[in-house]
């Protein structure tokens, strides 16, 4: 399994979580549960919404993984922005629902990161790929494939969060990212990659093969 730091709840929902909770056990102590009750509720939304349970990594090492949970939105050729090649791209859309940790797909040696500030529209369009806030890393695998892996903020989310800058050495299903509420993660990979997933599919980060090397 991937090795997390924080298993089962993200760090990054104790402050939402912690603040959640103590609103809704004051309204209770001071009001009884009729009026708590809708705290309690927004409460286990935010602890559904932040977990982040470890994941079992398959063992084909020329398997791209899925960075993201969610549902497979695109698989098309497209122009690599970020590199500036000719790609195939695969899009994981994540709704408030899915687990909104980002894993890489790959093993590999980050070799750039960009950012892009923009818009918010809904996740699921195409034009989210281009027009949304964005987190883009050029990930280069241990036998020298290239890779784009890009965080793409959604109508709700407001954060991309990264942890990795160029230099840093990644292994499939690490953690190494996180957005906040409903999102989407773009994969750029060679074109002549074996595709594994299909349109409506929904995936699992790390433990989904979106496709298989050469």
């Amino acid at each position: 399994m991937a090795n997390y730091p924080h298993p089962i709840i993200a760090k990054e929902g104790w402050p939402f979580l912690g603040g959640a909770v103590v609103a809704a056990v004051l309204v209770h102590a001071l009001a009884g549960l009729g009026w708590a009750l809708p705290l309690w509720i927004i409460a286990l939304f935010v602890l559904q919404f932040f977990r982040d349970p470890p994941r079992e990594i398959p063992s084909n090492p020329k398997a791209v993984l899925s960075p993201a949970d969610g549902r497979i939105v695109a698989i098309e050729p497209v122009r690599d922005p970020w590199l500036e090649r000719d790609s195939l791209k695969i899009s994981v859309f994540m709704n408030v629902f899915n687990v909104h940790s980002n894993r890489s797909p790959v093993d590999g040696e980050v070799k750039q990161r960009w950012y892009n500030p923009g818009k918010f529209v809904n996740a699921d369009l195409d034009k989210a790929s281009t027009e949304n806030e964005r987190n883009a890393l050029h990930i280069r695998t241990t036998d020298g494939r290239d890779i784009t892996c890009v965080q793409v903020a959604g109508l709700i989310a407001r954060r991309i969060l990264c942890y990795v800058e160029a230099g840093a050495q990644l292994t499939r299903g690490q953690r190494y990212g996180f957005i906040r509420f409903g999102s989407r993660v773009d994969v750029y990979l060679p074109t002549d990659v074996s595709v594994k997933v299909a349109i409506g599919d929904k995936v699992s980060a790390t433990s989904s093969i979106l496709a298989e090397l050469p």
